[in-house]
């Protein structure tokens, strides 16, 4: 299954028996990549952020299938200051942070490697030299498999990598961001402060860098496509999304599956991973079906057709 599981709430809001059964399921339908962060939720009033990694390595102890999964996880964004609910006391991309960050992910995880290891926000206040030479240690030390960057500029990944060929090192080939179907309004400001949405300029980048993957998280924007309970964002208030919404419907119709799913794969057709977080058995489940629904080329010429 080419989506990945997106597990904030595990350990939490979601219980570890909830929590064991998800990923078993996960595991079940064929799913391996796990999403998580070293920070997740810290946001969340009595949360530490060693919560979903804890929960993660608790479940990969008991089943020991360590190495049948994809394990990624981030550094950047934990603070460093107790009970702190922002980002302004984030422990950055220093090298000094990103190996004390290691230790402590790899011990909540049980594990002695990260498949996919991030740098979770940009920390302009280091060199790119001293984060992406850090990373390149973890990598030759056979602690990360890969790295990524996730809520990156565009130019400052372009940049990172031409860094990282420059003195041999290991490269970013992986970058996530926050997309789905719906197009933003040009020039709109996110409210969670730490997101970056993809852009066309992104997109475009991917387009001639075959070695890099773009990971995408709030696909199904927090429910919106299909809970009336829950407001599509007002950054997507303009006349296109009208359209793109009839359309998505239809073509979830004519399918017979949900406009979640239609959404998935239209993101997985062109081989992006969508990060998808689930709370309950029977969101996992729509997500395993959107793996089997093909999108013909007439449909995606559909969803694809200019605003």
């Amino acid at each position: 299954m080419n989506f990945a599981l997106g597990t904030i709430p595990f350990g939490t809001t979601v219980g570890m028996d909830e929590t064991f059964a998800i990923l078993d399921r996960f595991q079940e339908a064929g799913g391996t990549m796990l999403d998580t962060a070293d920070n997740y939720p810290f946001w969340v009033e009595g949360r530490s952020g060693d919560e979903s990694e804890l929960a993660i390595g608790a479940w990969l102890a008991a089943r020991g299938n360590r190495d049948e999964m994809v394990i990624s996880t981030k550094v950047g964004a934990r603070p460093t200051v107790p009970g702190d609910r922002t980002l302004d006391s984030a422990e950055g991309l220093s090298a000094p942070a990103i190996a004390t960050a290691m230790e402590g992910s790899l011990r909540r995880l049980g594990t002695d490697y990260i498949d996919v290891y991030w740098a979770h926000i940009e920390d302009r206040s280091v060199p790119l030299e001293e984060t992406l030479g850090a990373f390149d240690e973890l990598v030759r030390a056979g602690r990360a498999r890969a790295l990524g960057a996730s809520n990156v500029a565009t130019w400052r990944l372009e940049r990172a990598r031409n860094v990282s060929a420059a003195h041999g090192w290991t490269p970013y080939t992986y970058v996530q961001l926050r997309h789905t179907y719906l197009r933003p309004r040009p020039g709109t400001r996110l409210a969670e402060s730490g997101h970056r949405l993809v852009s066309d300029e992104l997109l475009d980048y991917l387009a001639a860098e075959p070695d890099m993957t773009l990971w995408a998280y709030n696909t199904l924007m927090f429910g919106a496509y299909t809970r009336p309970d829950r407001p599509i964002s007002e950054i997507y208030d303009h006349p296109g999304t009208t359209r793109r919404l009839a359309v998505l419907r239809e073509v979830a119709g004519e399918l017979g599956a949900t406009p979640n799913q239609v959404v998935l794969a239209w993101l997985m057709a062109d081989g992006i991973v969508p990060i998808v977080g689930v709370s309950t058995m029977e969101q996992l489940e729509e997500a395993i079906g959107a793996t089997g629904l093909k999108l013909d080329a007439e449909l995606r010429a559909r969803l694809d057709a200019p605003c």
